[in-house]
């Protein structure tokens, strides 16, 4: 535990801007979805795009690189969705999903982890291939719920985030880990907040 306390007082002091602004951003993006802010969507793109350049030139998680550039796409439409996403272009409530929609997600998603898996693991020099895809389509997953602003999704981040502290602590990645850790317990928060206010 020592040797992991020095790393990370090692690694935040060695990182450059790109590290530590993506970091401060993507905490000010999940603590503004969690609030139900729709600002939280600017912030998002920030992050992400800066999340994005570290993890492929950094860290060598591929998948991840990916998931951030497709987040990126995402949160113009998860602004579009807060503000204007009903037909009558009034902002979108937070609603739930049905129950027996899990099961499909659940199956394809595990399915189509193990397919990005294996294909990386096969044909690239990409670094934990199996948990980097399962992690990256269920944050697809994740991602698609909130912004169709339905409770649910904070039950996949708590999950996903949870893993993914593993993950980059697989990698080294302490501040990333430790980000991911702050990242379950907002989830933990938010989800508690939304269900307050479901439809």
């Amino acid at each position: 535990m020592q040797d992991i306390v020095s790393s990370l007082i090692s690694e935040a002091f060695a990182l450059n801007w790109v590290d530590w602004l993506a970091t401060v951003t993507a905490i000010l993006y999940v603590w503004l979805a969690a609030k139900n802010n729709p600002w939280c969507w600017g912030w998002g793109i920030i992050s992400c795009s800066l999340w994005a350049y570290a993890s492929f030139f950094f860290y060598q998680l591929w998948l991840d690189a990916m998931l951030q550039v497709f987040y990126v796409a995402m949160a113009f439409r998860g602004w579009y969705q807060w503000r204007l996403g009903n037909p009558d272009k009034t902002p979108k409530k937070i609603s739930r999903l049905p129950i027996w929609w899990h099961v499909p997600m659940l199956v394809s998603g595990a399915v189509l982890s193990f397919i990005f898996g294996y294909y990386f693991a096969a044909y690239t020099s990409a670094a934990a291939t199996y948990w980097d895809a399962l992690t990256t389509v269920f944050s697809v997953i994740a991602t698609f719920l909130l912004v169709q602003r339905l409770l649910e999704n904070w039950l996949y981040w708590i999950v996903t985030d949870a893993l993914y502290v593993w993950l980059y602590a697989s990698r080294e990645a302490w501040l990333f880990s430790l980000l991911m850790v702050v990242y379950t317990l907002i989830a933990v928060w938010a989800f508690l907040n939304w269900r307050r206010k479901v439809v």
